[in-house]
């Protein structure tokens, strides 16, 4: 069998956890942060595991997890 690919985008944005869980950042951090509440800034610092439903097409594009 051939080598499967890793997308590119998708190694650079999630990353795994010990057992085996998608984490994530999280959006719109990153520009225009004085039109944003402080409390969206605060609760969007840090990482967040991804939703059930993303897990399976995200391990479809990182086949060596």
């Amino acid at each position: 069998m051939p080598k499967l690919k890793t997308k590119s985008a998708a190694k650079k944005r999630f990353s795994v956890t010990g057992t085996g869980k998608l984490k994530r950042n999280f959006a719109f951090k990153r520009h225009l942060l004085f039109n944003k509440g402080t409390k969206m800034k605060r609760q969007a610092r840090g990482t967040v595991l991804l939703a059930d439903v993303d897990v399976k097409l995200v391990k479809k594009f990182l086949p060596y997890l």
